[in-house]
């Protein structure tokens, strides 16, 4: 103790020496309350987990929480402590209790902010579907935003040793500027609102916006994006509030549906449309699809003939049967015994308008999946098959010359010509005069 007292009293001469030495205790005091509240704080937490583990605690350790609220202890020694020390100016005692309580506020808010992160994947990990559904990833990005707005306003607060209140109605002052600073952020708040309640659009979505060149699926909806992966593997951020401001495509309820339409059409050469002759009439009969079609025409046409005649008609206006309208006929019962078409939604094939690319037979069905890969397989099988049947009912595919025609044509018109050169020829021998 006489040691103890003689060095004390030794620096009691030197003041700066004391309030240096002062200064270094409390460091290490806070650096060591630092170690002690992270090894017990945090390792007891994580062993408490371990032992009665739930998403809750996976979640909230995952996200730092409780690691950022350990920082607050030595926060508070600093603000404490700094009062003990000797000899230190009025003004420096001042700033390292603002900083200390501002770094409180800040930690504080660092981890409300990871909280709500690991309440974000709490609710995605318990209920995928519904988390797709119903999003919250907005909601939780405003209240980010809100607690960040709010922890900057009292860590101004506490360094500039002012009331909260005042800067909070100095802000009232200020909407208009906010207003300006914030539009984003404001429009893509109520598009989130609208998008979420009206469930407009989900994670998994696919959706087309040409205007943006997006067309693929949603990845992510957040407060002021939403990001689409398109077809190419290349990703589009779409403002979210332009989703509710423009117009987009959201094939969800094709997926729902279980259907996918296959609207294509046939364009047929109209030279080829004729009457079916008996012989050929008899010939498609041998078609299982077509039989039952044949018969119940032919009965239908012979009895509306009979009529016809009976009342003194010239034959002129009987009724024959067309060969595009048994290619119809046969189309529809080929789509309606199709196992992979979809025979509870809308199947027609139909005439279009005629045009100068011939007469377009349209078939208008959907396919029983909704898979890209399977539904353009199924489409292809069936035009593949279309397109091979088609002579069978004396009809022909219009398209435009191609060169291969322009040759062939060229060809025939250069071999009529050199026939008829080698006959005009051979008058003129016969008989010696041109």
């Amino acid at each position: 103790m006489d040691i103890f007292d003689s060095a004390s009293g030794s620096l009691q001469s030197y003041p700066w020496v004391m309030t240096t030495l002062q200064v270094v205790l409390l460091v290490l005091v806070i650096w060591f309350a630092n170690t002690l509240t992270r090894s017990l704080l945090v390792r007891s937490v994580t062993r408490a987990v371990k032992l009665a583990p739930s998403q809750w605690d996976a979640a909230i350790l995952g996200r730092g929480v409780i690691a950022r609220l350990a920082n607050v202890v030595p926060a508070l020694i600093a603000y404490y402590g700094i009062a003990f020390v000797e000899g230190l100016p009025h003004g420096a005692v001042t700033l390292v209790r603002g900083v200390a309580s501002a770094y409180v506020v800040l930690t504080i808010a660092l981890s409300l902010a990871n909280l709500l992160n690991a309440i974000g994947a709490i609710y995605e990990q318990r209920d995928p579907e519904r988390a797709r559904a119903r999003p919250i990833k907005g909601y939780l990005q405003v209240a980010k935003l809100v607690i960040y707005l709010l922890a900057a306003i009292l860590m101004v607060a506490t360094l500039f040793n002012r009331d909260p209140l005042l800067l909070l109605s100095g802000l009232g002052a200020m909407t208009a500027v906010l207003m300006l600073v914030f539009k984003d952020t404001l429009l893509s708040l109520v598009a989130s609102v609208q998008l979420s309640t009206h469930d407009m659009l989900r994670v998994g979505d696919w959706i087309e916006m040409p205007q943006l060149n997006a067309d693929g699926f949603a990845i992510d909806i957040s407060l002021h994006t939403v990001k689409v992966q398109n077809w190419d593997k290349t990703i589009t951020t779409i403002p979210t509030w332009r989703l509710i401001s423009e117009s987009y495509k959201n094939w969800r309820g094709m997926f729902e549906s279980g259907g996918r339409r296959i609207k294509r059409s046939l364009f047929l050469d109209q030279t080829s449309v004729r009457f079916l002759s008996a012989e050929e009439r008899t010939r498609l009969r041998r078609l299982a699809l077509m039989a039952d079609y044949l018969d119940g025409k032919q009965a239908e046409l012979e009895e509306f003939n009979a009529r016809l005649l009976a009342e003194g008609k010239d034959t002129v206006n009987t009724r024959r049967v067309t060969n595009v309208g048994t290619f119809r006929a046969y189309v529809q019962a080929y789509l309606r015994n199709h196992s992979l078409i979809h025979q509870d939604m809308t199947l027609l094939v139909r005439q279009l308008q005629p045009g100068p690319q011939g007469l377009p037979l349209e078939i208008y069905c959907f396919t029983s999946t909704t898979a890209w890969a399977d539904y353009e397989g199924i489409q292809a099988d069936i035009f593949d098959h279309l397109y091979a049947i088609l002579p069978q009912f004396g009809l022909r595919v219009f398209q435009q010359p191609s060169g291969e025609d322009v040759q062939r044509a060229v060809a025939s018109w250069k071999m009529v010509a050199s026939g008829g050169a080698r006959q005009i020829g051979g008058c003129e021998n016969a008989t010696g005069d041109r």
